[in-house]
């Protein structure tokens, strides 16, 4: 099965420490590039969530987001910080013996003084535990998504291919007789210019000719790619760069037999053949 690099995921869970939840965006990219945005709390885990989303991927511009909210932000699950609370009684009675006209702190100005509102402290290994089990998951997740993704891709591409490889064998059983056609107005238009065609030199030069706009060696090839890009994508695996090579190489066979074209049909093969291969490469784009 082959994957596309484009894919989301995204898992939420609630732990004893709050609300952890993590999100992985996925788009093509020529190698792995991974970003992430982490709170503080986790900040020194990038380094082996980085090592771990590599072990899966291979290809692909892969956006990590976590967020958390603690349990400790509500305010029935605080405490206050009575401590703190005397220091600040000692300090406003000292303020007023001082500044008689100064007025009391209010409840709200007291609760948000810093230090005031005091909870257990986070505990970092199990968060970094909890976390690195949710990556497991969306990766997971990430990773089944693309290969849906990819086995849309796959079977598009296979059906381009088919159609270029039934354009290939449409022109194939009439090359002789556009070969022969080519020769024949050829020859006409030597006999119209007063030359003699039993000429050995004039002979010579008609031969390179049409072996010049003999395109049975570009179609012979084109089948070969045609075969080996199939053969890729149905073995799957990572093989965007190789099935962009084949597509290169599609398209330089394809152009040589547009400028070797003599006929009509031969100009309206190499041109639906350029669209589908444009639709390959597009495509192709998108593949890990």
């Amino acid at each position: 099965m082959i994957a596309s690099m484009t894919g989301y995921a995204a898992i939420s869970r609630e732990i004893p420490q709050g609300s952890l939840a993590l999100e992985l965006r996925s788009v093509n990219n020529r190698y792995l590039d991974l970003q992430f945005r982490l709170p503080d709390e986790l900040r020194a885990l990038e380094s082996e969530m980085r090592d771990f989303l590599g072990s899966g991927l291979t290809r692909g511009k892969v956006d990590c987001r976590v967020t958390f909210s603690s349990y400790s932000n509500s305010y029935h699950q605080q405490r206050l910080n009575h401590d703190l609370l005397k220091d600040l009684q000692i300090m406003s009675d000292e303020i007023k013996s001082i500044f008689p006209a100064a007025g009391d702190l209010s409840v709200a100005e007291i609760l948000r003084w810093p230090g005031v509102l005091d909870s257990d402290p986070i505990s970092v290994d199990d968060l970094r535990t909890s976390c690195m089990a949710l990556l497991q998951t969306a990766l997971q997740e990430l990773v089944s998504t693309r290969e849906r993704e990819g086995e849309k891709l796959q079977n598009l591409l296979l059906e381009r291919v088919q159609r270029m490889r039934q354009l290939v064998l449409d022109l194939l059983p009439g090359l002789p007789a556009i070969l022969a056609s080519f020769q024949e107005r050829l020859l006409n238009s030597l006999k119209a210019a007063g030359l003699d065609e039993k000429d050995e030199r004039i002979r010579q030069e008609f031969t390179l000719f049409a072996n010049r706009v003999d395109v049975d060696e570009e179609l012979s090839r084109l089948q070969g790619h045609l075969n080996e890009f199939e053969h890729i994508l149905l073995a799957g695996g990572v093989v965007g760069k190789r099935l962009d090579f084949l597509t290169q190489e599609l398209n330089r066979e394809t152009n040589t037999l547009a400028s070797k074209s003599v006929a009509r049909e031969v100009t309206r093969i190499a041109v639906e053949m350029k669209v589908l291969i444009e639709q390959l490469r597009e495509q192709i784009q998108n593949i890990e």
